[in-house]
Order: C-alpha cells, then structure tokens, then sequence
C-alpha cells in the first residue's frame, strides 16, 4: 500500500487543531498534511523498515543523549513547518536551544518547528518521486541536513539547503556534519 491523498480543499480547510483532532480521533492512521491543506494518509512500514528505523533510532539516541546538543523524535512526531505542512520524518532531530525556545504547551501538541535534521528511510510502500518532494519541502522550510536511505538500491541522498543533492552508492557511514556535530550512522547493518 502507498500513501492515500485526501483532497479537502476548497470544502473543507483544517485547522491545526481539528488536524491534531482528527490524529487523535484516528490513533490506528498515520496522517500528514502538505501545504496545501491536503491530508496523507501514510501506508505503515513492513518488518525489515522498521527494524532499521529501530536500529538507526538506537544509534542517534546514544549519540544524542552523550552529547547533549539537542532532542531527537522518532516517527510518531508530527512538526508543523513554516508552510504549514505537517511532517513526520522517521527520525528527527532539533538543536537544544531552538527545542528550548519554543513554549511548552507547543512542545506538546504538533511543535511549530522544522527539525534541524531529518532522515527519511525509503521502504517498499514508499514512492520515491515523493519522498524527494518531502526531502526538498524540508530543506525548503529551514531543515539543515537531511538524509533519504534506499536499502534496497544501496543508494544515500543528501540534502543540504541551496545546494545540490549529493547522491552516494552504497556508503559505510554517513557523518552529521556541523548539524550533528560528532555523530556518525554506520551502515553496514542496512546494507
């Protein structure tokens, strides 16, 4: 199954709240919304996905909670970005003081803030076409390193703003970069 778009516009136009209350009245659906108001329904990952999410997920909350530099968010967040889409990355991850800046009745609900990182792992009920409209819609709205992982093919996409994606075949490990300042994701597990 691939994701499920609902057009709602122009009869309906949710706010973030009757958003936030529609994920809640449907806990079993995973929803994102695009900018243009129109809600995905996002197809649930197959065993191997998940298990490295899980796997990578391990390895950036051991590096984060060394470092202290910021907060990581697995799947299940929801960030409402600067166009207002409403993205759920499979991990996340947002610098300490920006995370600290925001009130924490915000922190609670869907957080008005692009992560500083996201990756996006590619799985068989993934389109690739959209998971790079995704990747570029982050880094459009202020996302400063983003990462989009084939298993399958072997092949990494990094995105940067303002520049070109950096497209790799089949690497040992990527480095975060100033953005995760020490951290490097080994990926001889995925491969």
């Amino acid at each position: 199954m691939t994701s499920v778009l609902v057009r709602l516009n122009p009869i309906l136009q949710l706010t973030d709240e009757q958003f936030l209350e529609v994920c809640r009245a449907n806990p079993d659906v995973k929803f994102e919304q695009n900018s243009k108001g129109e809600l995905i329904i996002v197809a649930p990952t197959g065993g191997e996905t998940g298990n490295e999410n899980f796997e990578m997920s391990a390895d950036f909350a051991i590096w984060n909670r060394q470092a202290q530099l910021g907060f990581g968010f697995d799947s299940s967040t929801c960030f409402v970005l600067p166009n207002q889409a409403k993205r759920s990355p499979d991990i996340a991850w947002i610098a300490k003081e920006r995370w600290e800046a925001l009130p924490p009745e915000e922190r609670k609900k869907f957080p008005p803030i692009a992560p500083d990182f996201v990756l996006e792992l590619l799985s068989p009920s993934d389109s690739l076409p959209e998971l790079q409209a995704k990747m570029r819609e982050y880094m459009e709205n202020g996302v400063r390193l983003g990462w989009l992982i084939d298993p399958e093919t072997k092949q990494v996409e990094i995105y940067r703003p303002r520049q070109e994606v950096e497209v790799l075949q089949a690497p040992i490990s990527l480095s975060g970069e100033d953005v995760l300042p020490g951290f490097v994701l080994n990926l001889q597990s995925i491969w």
